[in-house]
């Protein structure tokens, strides 16, 4: 490599990680926005649809903030009593599945000191003098340790929250302004023109968040059906979780299955029955992604596999949740952008299925 290719390297090499820093270090700047810019982009055309009929933009969007406020508040007060019982039961089933897994363990620690004790008889090894056993531990403050954590987390979600309500509402209020300004700055694709580059990217966005939130829909209604055959608690809590954390590629169904496996061991006694629900999440989310996903989304959406997982990994690193939720319509979004600038971009044939 020569000396100029091998500082290009080490400049872009070091504007990487300066932008993740800066992305990790102002994460409560630029969450608020990227979560708006996605819900932006998926409003945008009932904005439109909204002009069409003689509404000005600030009342439509407007309305439309108010209507996801309602959706969110039915969708809560739906929920609040399994959410209830579940936070009521919490202790309880975190602790009866620590000794149901105890329980599970005893014979394979038989068999280990069983092994343990041949092999000192057969090396002529005395055997180790049995440890005391340890102080009954004292009895644990009324109020955790981590209730202060949650307090904090929730003011900051509520804050993230907020944030994102107002950015989203002044982006739908302005129309077509940002869009017009983004294209106007966009240097000229190689096909088409900046103002349908961004529209395309942002039809691409919309499509993803669209489909996405159908598929999860079904996935969540079969997954509280099954758990209610299998004896599972909360069943619609249960659908709820799946609709939610199915958003979050591969991070989601991982929380799901330890989540079915907990509470599996607290609600059953043998290991089969504790492992029917965590293995029915993971053959329907199979099916669902191998059969019902690659139809539903098309061949615009289809992304690089270990591409999706490397930028959900990065997005949980640097924002969390909302990383991990935002990363694959990010994704898409830069394909269509990388690949409309330059037909032989090497990023986006690397993006690509």
């Amino acid at each position: 490599m020569s000396p100029s290719g091998s500082r290009s390297t080490s400049l872009l090499i070091v504007a990487i990680v300066a932008a993740g820093a800066a992305l990790y270090i102002a994460q409560e700047i630029f969450v608020p926005i990227a979560l708006a810019l996605l819900f932006a982009a998926l409003f945008r055309p009932l904005v439109r649809v909204f002009e069409a009929i003689r509404i000005p933009a600030p009342a439509s969007a407007t309305l439309i903030v108010l209507g996801c406020l309602a959706l969110l508040g039915a969708g809560g007060f739906f929920l609040a009593q399994p959410v209830r019982a579940w936070m009521r039961n919490a202790p309880k089933t975190v602790a009866a599945a620590r000794t149901r897994l105890e329980k599970l363990r005893r014979p394979i620690k038989q068999v280990s000191q069983a092994v343990q004790k041949a092999q000192q008889e057969v090396t002529g090894e005395a055997p180790k003098p049995a440890q005391a056993e340890a102080p009954a531990a004292p009895p644990s403050a009324p109020i955790p340790p981590f209730v202060g954590r949650v307090f904090t987390t929730t003011a900051g979600v509520l804050g993230t929250f907020l944030q994102t309500i107002v950015l989203l509402f002044l982006l739908l209020a302005t129309g077509d302004l940002f869009t017009r300004k983004l294209a106007a700055v966009m240097p000229k694709p190689a096909k088409g023109t900046p103002e349908q580059t961004v529209e395309e990217a942002e039809a691409v966005v919309r499509r993803y968040l669209v489909v996405t939130a159908l598929i999860n829909l079904g996935q969540g209604v079969v997954v509280a059906l099954t758990l209610w055959l299998i004896g599972m608690p909360t069943p619609p809590l249960w659908g709820a979780l799946t609709f939610v954390f199915e958003f979050l590629p591969y991070i989601g169904a991982v929380f799901m299955v330890v989540s079915l496996t907990i509470t599996g061991l607290a609600t059953f006694e043998g290991i089969g029955q504790v492992l029917l629900a965590p293995v029915a999440y993971l053959i329907i989310s199979t099916i669902q992604n191998n059969a019902v996903s690659p139809f539903a989304y098309g061949s615009g959406l289809r992304l690089n596999p270990l591409a999706v997982l490397v930028s959900v990994l990065i997005g949980w690193f640097l924002w969390g949740v909302a990383g991990a939720f935002v990363a694959v319509p990010l994704l898409a979004a830069v394909k269509i952008f990388v690949d409309r600038l330059n037909r032989d971009s090497r990023l986006a044939a690397v993006l690509e299925e």
